[in-house]
Order: structure tokens, then C-alpha cells, then sequence
């Protein structure tokens, strides 16, 4: 009996000690953050008219091989709780991305773009958190990144899942 509870304790240890990092850093979810263009080139103007916002822009994923998701409902927000919630059905077909991008326009599915209908830039271009939360108030997917840190070729953009 005492190898059994030793073996058990030893197998309980172990997957303590392999699943605590990938469960702190991965979600469950078809939908993560392909990457961000944090910093749109040029200077950075929130005009609505005439700036750059619409180049600033995050783009979400759907990594399932067989599931359509509905981002309606979905939230992206950065760390200081500049949200954006997607207010329609937006449906990301397996293996499908959306761009979601600063300024105004029109959303499309075909062209796989939904706009925040906000001039106002939403990443910080120094350093910043990226929540992607769904409709149940549960994470789906997050990553901080530095520019120092994470942008090695200074171009603005960050690339979090292939």
C-alpha cells in the first residue's frame, strides 16, 4: 500500500510540476492573439480623418481544426482597460483570422476586418498586455510584450502564435 501512495504522490508531483507553467501561460480556447502592430508606422495621429489608427491592429486566430467561432460578445482590452467588445456576430471559420484595427470603417467578413470605430490609438508603444477575454468573463488568450524586448526588427509588429 505505501507504494501505491508513493507512486500516486510521485505522479501527482509530476504533473504538477509539467502542467503549473503551460496552464499559467495557455488557455483553452480555438481563438488566440497571432500578433499585434503596436506601433503603426509613421507618426502616430488618432485624426479619424487622415491619421494612421486603421494601422495599428491585432490579429485573432482561429487555431481549431473543425469548431466555427462567433466573436460576438468577445472583449480585447490592453492594461489599462482600453476595451473593445465585438458588438455583431463576426464568424471565424476553422483556421480563419480577423484583423481588428483602430479608425473607422467597414467591417467585412470577406476581408476578415473589424474596425473599433475609435481614432484613439489602444497599444502603447513602449509596452503593453493583450487580453482576448470571451463572452463568459474567461481569458482566452493574453501576452505582454516590451518593444525592447520583443521587437528585434523595431517594425512595429509582434507575432505571438504562428
Amino acid at each position: 500500500m505505501r507504494h501505491v501512495l508513493a507512486t500516486a504522490s510521485m505522479a501527482g508531483a509530476l504533473a504538477l510540476s509539467t502542467a503549473g507553467p503551460a496552464q499559467a501561460t495557455e488557455y483553452a480556447s480555438a481563438l488566440k492573439l497571432k500578433g499585434v502592430q503596436y506601433d503603426a508606422p509613421g507618426a502616430d495621429s488618432n485624426r479619424c480623418s487622415g491619421g494612421n489608427t486603421k494601422d495599428e491592429y491585432l490579429t485573432i486566430k482561429n487555431y481549431s481544426r473543425t469548431a466555427t467561432v462567433n466573436l460576438e460578445g468577445y472583449v480585447v482590452k490592453d492594461a489599462t482597460g482600453n476595451k473593445f467588445t465585438f458588438p455583431a456576430s463576426h464568424r471565424l471559420e476553422p483556421g480563419d483570422y480577423v484583423k481588428l484595427r483602430g479608425g473607422r470603417g467597414t467591417d467585412s467578413d470577406a476581408g476578415n476586418v473589424v474596425y473599433r470605430q475609435n481614432c484613439n490609438f489602444i497599444w502603447n508603444n513602449d509596452k503593453d498586455t493583450v487580453y482576448l477575454v470571451k463572452p463568459n468573463g474567461s481569458r482566452a488568450d493574453v501576452h505582454s510584450y516590451t518593444k525592447r524586448a520583443n521587437d528585434a526588427d523595431g517594425n512595429g509588429y509582434i507575432s505571438f502564435h504562428g
